[in-house]
């Protein structure tokens, strides 16, 4: 009796992993999520790892945490191993490899005179290949960069212009604040920031005052910014003339957080009034 043939099966779905673990790869501020295994591993293990660009050591930044999301194992990169020496060594070699690429590379933009700023090198050994990651305002023409860099280092040579946003999360550093820069750390996505939030926040328009490492605004200005939205409809704005307890006079300054404005009085004087104290002098709504 002729059977037909049966068709291929597919192979069942992989369940989500009940815990993930943090590693740091290529001594980032922040960690990402990967799927541990079976493997026991401490903080501060060395590791291989399955990322974007291949296999590549990290270390293990945080112990063992569940899986609430229920990731699908599709969606979580792999730990494949702890480092051995070999590892160890083939990432010094790499190491060492960046570093004399990155000084190169900063020899020959300035001798073509590009007007271009390199920030970071990665190597490939796996794909023979090394990505230069710069920032621009503009188009560069890169070309003749390139055959330089190909010629010296005899691989293939990769150009990719990023915005400075993004390279600052990937170098990190520190803000004005002291702590590690909020793009390198918990921020996933940049919201839009505007010159409006600061000044609805008060501040002084002084770029070196509300500007990050990166040279663009403040991530942290968005933060707060709702509340002083609320803070300062009650408020009158800078400049407005209304009656006080000791006459009438101008608002010179506004104190959004304290609820406070400075009242420059008709006889020269200046004082200062508390939201309340203006209670009855001032519309019932101050709209902005």
């Amino acid at each position: 009796m002729n059977t037909l043939p049966q068709e291929p099966t597919s192979p069942p779905e992989t369940s989500a992993p009940r815990f993930l673990i943090g590693i740091r790869v290529r001594d980032h501020a922040k960690s990402e999520s990967f799927d541990p295994g079976v493997l026991q591993l401490k903080v501060g293990v060395p590791v291989i790892v399955e990322s974007g660009q291949g296999q590549e050591l990290g270390v293990v930044a945080s112990n063992k945490v569940a899986n609430f999301r229920k990731d699908s194992l599709q969606n979580i990169p792999k730990v494949l191993r702890v480092a051995n020496d070999n590892d160890l060594q083939a990432q010094e070699r790499r190491l060492a490899h960046e570093a004399r690429a990155k000084t190169l590379c900063n020899e020959k933009i300035s001798m073509l005179k590009l007007p271009m700023n390199l920030s970071r090198v990665v190597h490939l050994p796996s794909a023979n290949k090394t990505i230069f990651f710069f920032t621009a305002e503009g188009r560069v023409d890169f070309r003749q960069l390139i055959k330089e860099l190909a010629s010296n280092l005899r691989h293939r040579i990769e150009m990719k212009q990023v915005g400075v946003r993004d390279e600052a999360r990937v170098i990190g550093g520190y803000g004005m604040c002291g702590d590690t820069l909020c793009c390198s750390t918990f921020l996933d996505e940049f919201s839009p920031v505007t010159i409006r939030m600061a000044k609805d926040q008060g501040l002084a328009l002084n770029p070196t005052k509300i500007s990050g490492v990166c040279g663009r605004l403040m991530c942290c200005l968005q933060y707060e910014h709702a509340t002083y939205r609320e803070l300062v409809k009650k408020l009158p704005k800078h400049g407005t003339r209304l009656e006080t307890p000791d006459g009438p006079g101008r608002v010179i300054k506004v104190e959004i957080l304290e609820q406070k404005v400075v009242v420059a009085l008709e006889d020269e004087s200046t004082m200062d009034y508390h939201l309340d104290e203006l209670k009855d002098f001032l519309p019932a709504k101050t709209t902005r």
